[in-house]
């Protein structure tokens, strides 16, 4: 056992006073005398002395393979529906499938020396040190740099008005929602400024603002991405994925970022393979059969049904049999994926500072550090959807502990189930991406549930398949009133490339 005179005066971590252990004791209603507690507390400082060589200790780190400058903050003129929060330019490898092009990185995901917010004031003045691991993988791979999309407050919305720099604005309607949470990143793409860029979705962050801007975004099958280097919400649905213009630019981004990212990532399993997925691209889709899920269709405005109804039986020009295909428990999929996220939202993104706990790999130790006094300063400033979720997570594990979490997970190994069982008989299925298109942003005298509705009242399709995890691309389908419509197309855990080859032979139905 250390000294315990120097124990008590740890700088690293300080021992609870008396007083303070005796309140924490009430708390727990462990009624203990006094002259037990004092031993307690004698004894908690030998535990404290490993706290303090823990932290004298060095933590492994991430690469940083490629120069470069902190880049700039850009001017409203030079920021197009403020899709940017930072812009720089970071040139990759001198070859290699992604040398070119240029992406963005939307702004939860760590680019050492370039500032990030993850759309909030809470990580304000926050630079990394680190390159996430898909950074580096595009770099290596030719790609460039070109700066940190916009996303919303703490990404916790899928709409696009909770970031701290204002709201990011629809290219095709400048009142209208981008969709979020990855919105500056389908902005920017679908500006031009950028030839593809990384989301992150878990309730539909890719998917939502791919479908609202018109442009082709796919969440992988979970863990096909390392998440090593990126804020999480809650691990078991954090996803990164690609958005581009077009299939085969999502294909060959989805390629560069794929794959094992040694023992980093827990998410990941251990034999994981990464085909190539641009060879797998193919417009014949002879022998397919593809089901159209009737439950995803409703309720859905009667356009949105018609028009995504309509692309989907173009693919029996590619020699595709489309039918409908009835899944009950979709209804309740958005139900299922409700607790998972909040609860789980609530420990990880919140208690645990955006690393959570008890899972294997690497923790962003700056992250937790910036998180933590980023609540404790700046915590008004979070955004509804975001004090929402405070709020409920909160009222839940106070009262209700982890019971409901506990159901939700194991009800998804029956969602998930049920899927499968749909995917055992088509090779696809599909439904629209979101029941209706791009609406209007709240004004400022919105109410508060005006604002939470318009920020978490989309999610009905896309929220569950991060639950279960299966691969899900959106791409354009048509348009309603001139907004764009987009059509969801899911497929087998890990057959991703599946998912791009139908989505592929759509596009090539189209030219």
């Amino acid at each position: 056992m250390a000294d315990k005179g120097k124990l008590y005066n740890n700088p690293v971590v300080r021992a609870p006073d008396a007083e303070e252990l005796k309140e924490l004791s009430k708390e727990w209603g462990f009624h203990i005398p006094d002259d037990e507690l004092s031993e307690i507390r004698d004894y908690m400082c030998g535990f404290l002395h490993e706290y303090e060589v823990v932290d004298s200790l060095v933590s492994p780190s991430l690469d940083v393979k490629y120069p470069r400058t902190p880049g700039y903050r850009p001017e409203p003129e030079d920021n197009l529906c403020n899709a940017w929060y930072w812009k720089c330019d970071i040139k990759g490898a001198s070859s290699g499938p992604l040398f070119g092009k240029t992406i963005g990185i939307k702004d939860n995901i760590c680019v050492a020396g370039v500032p990030m917010t993850n759309g909030s004031k809470v990580m304000e003045g926050y630079v990394p040190d680190i390159d996430a691991t898909l950074v580096t993988r595009i770099l290596d791979n030719g790609g460039r740099i070109m700066g940190k999309t916009n996303c919303e407050n703490m990404c916790f919305s899928g709409s696009s008005w909770t970031n701290d720099t204002g709201p990011t604005l629809n290219p095709h309607d400048p009142v209208r929602s981008t969709g979020g949470s990855s919105g500056g990143s389908a902005a920017a793409v679908y500006n031009g400024e950028v030839d593809m860029a990384i989301g992150g979705d878990q309730g539909g962050s890719i998917r939502i603002p791919a479908s609202w801007c018109g442009i082709v975004g796919l969440k992988p099958t979970w863990g096909l991405v390392p998440y090593t280097g990126a804020v999480s919400i809650e691990t078991t649905v954090d996803h990164l994925g690609p958005m581009a213009k077009n299939v085969t630019d999502c294909a060959i981004l989805l390629k560069a970022i794929a794959g094992l990212d040694g023992e980093r990532d827990s998410r990941q399993p251990r034999d994981l393979q990464v085909p190539d997925y641009v060879q797998k691209l193919d417009k014949n889709l002879a022998k397919w059969k593809i089901g159209l899920v009737t439950e995803g269709f409703e309720p859905c405005e009667k356009d949105v049904q018609s028009v995504v109804r309509d692309a989907a039986m173009k693919l029996s020009q590619a020699d595709a049999t489309v039918e409908d295909v009835s899944i009950p428990l979709h209804k309740d999929g958005n139900a299922i994926w409700a607790p998972i996220c909040v609860e789980g939202g609530y420990q990880c993104m919140i208690l645990g500072c955006g690393a959570g706990y008890q899972n294997k790999g690497f923790y962003t130790e700056s992250v937790v550090t910036k998180l933590r006094a980023g609540y404790e300063q700046q915590r008004r400033q979070l955004s509804d959807p975001m004090k929402l979720i405070m709020l409920m997570g909160g009222h839940i594990q106070k009262n209700y502990g982890n019971r409901f979490y506990a159901k939700a997970q194991n009800l998804n190994m029956k969602l998930t189930e049920a899927y499968d069982k749909a995917l055992d008989k088509y090779d696809v299925l599909i439904m629209p991406t979101l029941p209706y298109t791009a609406p209007l942003l709240p004004t400022k005298d919105a109410t508060v549930t005006e604002r939470l509705k318009n920020a978490l009242g989309m999610i009905k399709n896309t929220a569950p398949f991060d639950s279960t995890g299966h691969p899900a691309i959106t791409i354009n389908a048509g348009t309603s009133a001139g907004l764009p419509v987009g059509m969801m197309i899911i497929g087998k855990r890990f057959d991703d490339a599946k998912v791009l080859q139908a989505a592929f032979a759509f596009e090539q139905l189209e030219k």
